[in-house]
């Protein structure tokens, strides 16, 4: 699978099936870059044609197949993607009339995190998505929709599954996109979120030049343990803390805490003070994510008007905050809509949060 070599692998194959290195970067550039996207060896143009047979032969192009393209009202596209074992993921092209266009990009089929208002987050973990899976999503955005909707400038690791969870082939494939020769992504346009497995953030913020999102949503320890289990084994304090001292290593990096907004859970005065005092130190934007409801969910969205009171106190604290709007929420391809109906449980609810649900 071409796709899931980085430029150095490439090259090194190439060279072992006896052709010149230069032969490499004209395929790297057919895969990738001079508006190609090559899906079958036809449209390797220029290639050796020895070259060209031995891949058509011997080499697999495409990691995906499309399945289904859903048009949301707002112009928002998720397409449903099959993989070779018959698994499908979900990834979400988002246009935006400011000239930005952004490809959601899923990791895995499914996630093992669980966090209780996401839906991909109660499937459980079907499997890893391969490299060459992560980077065709991206592939697929400029094929289908360059046209249509211009560049697509911007890629966030926010689809099906935990990126870090497949630290890997996440590290790999989102160095493959911001490749000067390939996808040119930048590598600030292209930021990878994690709910807050620590290990992987201290890896990925060492061997990463993309940026990072950290999935935040509460401001206790016992809201955060119910709503994201993960936290009982890195809870805010080890999680804060290796932020503020890994970022001290890359002083012109800051990090977004996406933060879902649910009633009467993380929306009170309260917990914007205690969000200005959690992260006040640390290099950071704060984006707040409207929660898009799905089936089997106990959540509600906290209203718009107390959104915008929740971001005005933490502006008035001197933090950069953002409110992202709901993208596709009608046709289930907004934030925490993706996958199916899951299996894993949903867990108890401390019982201050039982009138709010």
């Amino acid at each position: 699978m071409l796709k899931g070599m980085d430029y150095p692998e490439l090259e090194k194959w190439v060279q072992s099936q006896g052709f010149r290195p230069g032969q490499a970067m004209m395929l790297w550039k057919c895969l990738y870059g001079n508006n190609v996207w090559a899906h079958c060896p036809d449209e390797l143009a220029g290639l050796n044609k020895d070259l060209r047979k031995m891949i058509s032969e011997d080499a697999d192009l495409k990691a995906l197949t499309v399945k289904d393209i859903i048009t949301a009202s707002d112009g928002t596209r998720k397409i449903l993607f099959s993989l070779e074992d018959a698994s499908v993921i979900e990834t979400v092209v988002i246009p935006s009339a400011r000239g930005r266009t952004t490809v959601c990009v899923s990791s895995q089929v499914g996630c093992a995190m669980n966090c209780q208002f996401c839906f991909t987050g109660r499937m459980g973990l079907r499997k890893h998505l391969s490299t060459a899976e992560i980077v065709e999503q991206a592939v697929f955005a400029r094929r289908l929709f360059s046209d249509e909707f211009g560049s697509i400038t911007n890629v966030v690791f926010m689809g099906m599954g935990e990126p870090l969870h497949n630290v890997d082939n996440v590290i790999k494939a989102s160095s493959i996109m911001v490749d000067e020769q390939g996808l040119q992504f930048s590598p600030r346009k292209v930021t990878v979120s994690t709910s807050g497995l620590v290990p992987q953030i201290k890896r990925f913020l060492h061997e990463s030049n993309c940026d990072l999102a950290v999935s935040l949503n509460a401001t206790t320890d016992e809201v955060r343990n119910w709503i994201m289990p993960i936290n009982r084994k890195y809870n805010l304090d080890l999680l804060l803390g290796t932020l503020r001292e890994e970022l001290r290593l890359r002083p012109k990096s800051i990090v977004l805490f996406e933060y879902v907004m649910l009633a009467g859970v993380n929306d009170s005065v309260d917990d914007a003070k205690r969000l200005t005092e959690l992260v006040h130190d640390i290099p950071c934007k704060i984006n707040l994510i409207s929660f898009n409801p799905h089936s089997g969910s106990q959540f509600k969205p906290t209203p718009n008007e107390k959104i915008i009171e929740f971001r005005n106190m933490l502006i008035q604290s001197g933090l950069t905050v953002m409110v992202r709007l709901s993208r596709g929420d009608d046709q289930m391809a907004a934030c925490g809509q993706l996958g199916e109906p899951g299996q894993l449980p949903l867990l108890r609810v401390p019982e201050k949060f039982l009138a709010a649900l």
